[in-house]
């Protein structure tokens, strides 16, 4: 049941070499705060903060917060880490709190949607300037010639500098997740891996699922 995925002509005309991943868990269940839970995530962040692995983690965010400048956005990510940081990970529920960890672990750009909202094949795509996207929260997302998208064969179902779409994102009864990753130019598939390698085992270990799959592209 793993998505099939390709990346659009553009996309690898502009952002040549620049990779996407993806990782499903079909079968599990979402808690607000499964048993075990906050040991598991303190172990994680106790990683996160050394010295070391945090100036890489920071260093790949900054590459992150560059290119969305480029576009004229704020990067999330570089309020998420200082938060993080400060505060440990944020509590919300298994599937949400995954995609925070699986970010601020690896320093790259992950989001948690529900694979059973999905009309059909995944694109990874460039825009074209003036395209809609239905953003979560009904707002509208806007695109600018060349931003990097997810589409499936009916919606653009992502926008990587401005958000998600309501349609995808998970819900209680949300049984199959998927994540996937985007790197920018700069950023090594090696680091798409282990972001999504943290989603998936810990969504399988707390939720019941089962990993289907992890795939760098």
């Amino acid at each position: 049941m793993f998505p099939k995925f390709s990346m659009s002509s553009k996309y690898s005309e502009i952002y040549a070499g620049v990779g996407f991943g993806l990782t499903l868990i079909s079968a599990c269940k979402d808690h607000p705060n499964p048993e075990g839970f906050d040991q598991y995530k303190r172990k994680l962040l106790r990683k996160m903060r050394k010295r070391e692995t945090l100036a890489q983690i920071t260093e790949r965010i900054n590459i992150y917060a560059d290119f969305f400048q480029g576009f004229g956005y704020e990067c999330p990510l570089t309020k998420h880490l200082k938060r993080t940081v400060n505060s440990g990970f944020p509590r919300y529920s298994l599937f949400v709190d995954a995609h925070f960890m699986a970010e601020m672990c690896a320093g790259i750009l992950v989001a948690v949607t529900d694979f059973d909202c999905f009309d059909g094949d995944l694109t990874l795509d460039a825009a074209a300037d003036g395209e809609i996207c239905a953003g979560m929260g009904e707002r509208e997302f806007v695109m600018k010639n060349g931003e990097i998208v997810l589409r499936d064969e009916k919606d653009i179902v992502c926008v990587l500098c401005q958000g998600a779409d309501e349609k995808t994102r998970v819900r209680e009864d949300t049984i199959n997740v998927l994540f996937y990753a985007y790197a920018v130019p700069g950023i090594e598939n090696q680091y798409l891996e282990a972001g999504l390698t943290v989603a998936a085992e810990t969504v399988a270990e707390f939720g019941g699922g089962k990993v289907e799959g992890i795939e760098i592209f």
